[in-house]
């Protein structure tokens, strides 16, 4: 079936939608159904993102190759090249915007295959909009992170280039893998990270890293962080969460 090509960002006589500032996030939604691709360009639009619609896995690479996006929401069932396909070739060219994928395949296989192909986030159709806005709000996080080296969270913040970090302006001493480990959480905001997926991502080749060390390692960073309000929650039997901060946000 062939689609219209879509352009959320503008309106029908061309002028462009009204987006919340100027710094308003870039969202690249591709999807071929031209009618839900329309109702969640609308609704995004409203939660203030900059929104740029594609009905195939070739407009969207022609895209991403000539224009910047902080994030994509990614349908897996493209006509031509499939979802999957376009997530493989945007991580081979070294675009590395944070991807949400969104399709009605929810067996865990493929579920397991986008996360390896390099899917930040995975949501089942039928989904709740207020679920996929927080979603999308979490990898707009990142992907406007990916601009410098400075991670702020709350009254915390890395450098992720000079490997240092301050809490509440003082300098904060961490060890090496209390780093790593606070890193990964930093980039999973209020999503669980399994202690497995933790050890996969801070382990070295020749490393042997256990569960219980994860455990150890988890309980020295909210010894260092929670009396200044990070609150990292055990999701009992899946992993560890680190909770989006309550605290008054500063310039």
């Amino acid at each position: 079936m062939n689609h219209m090509p879509l352009n959320p960002t503008h309106d029908a006589g061309g002028s462009p939608l009204a987006t919340q500032g100027p710094a308003a996030v870039r969202l690249l939604l591709v999807e071929d159904d031209a009618s839900l691709a329309a109702g969640l360009s609308r609704a995004l639009v409203t939660q203030g993102y900059e929104v740029a619609a594609a009905g195939s896995g070739e407009d969207a690479l022609g895209r991403m190759a000539s224009e910047r996006f902080d994030l994509m929401v990614l349908d897996i069932g493209l006509p031509g090249i499939d979802g999957y396909e376009v997530l493989k070739r945007m991580r081979a060219a070294g675009h590395a915007q944070p991807v949400l994928i969104l399709t009605a395949r929810d067996a865990v296989d493929d579920r397991v295959r986008g996360l390896d192909l390099g899917a930040d986030d995975y949501m089942p159709k039928p989904f709740a909009l207020p679920e996929l806005a927080a979603r999308v709000r979490a990898l707009g996080r990142r992907g406007r992170g990916q601009s410098g080296p400075r991670i702020v969270h709350g009254p915390l913040t890395l450098d992720t280039n000079a490997r240092r970090a301050w809490l509440n302006g003082q300098p904060l001493e961490m060890a090496a893998r209390e780093w790593s480990v606070l890193v990964v959480l930093l980039e999973r905001i209020e999503r669980t990270v399994s202690k497995e997926a933790i050890i996969e991502a801070v382990a070295g080749v020749n490393d042997d890293l256990s569960l219980n060390a994860i455990e150890v390692y988890v309980s020295r960073l909210r010894a260092k962080l929670e009396p200044s309000g990070i609150r990292i929650r055990t999701v009992r039997g899946f992993g560890y969460m680190l909770l989006e901060h309550q605290g008054r946000k500063t310039a």
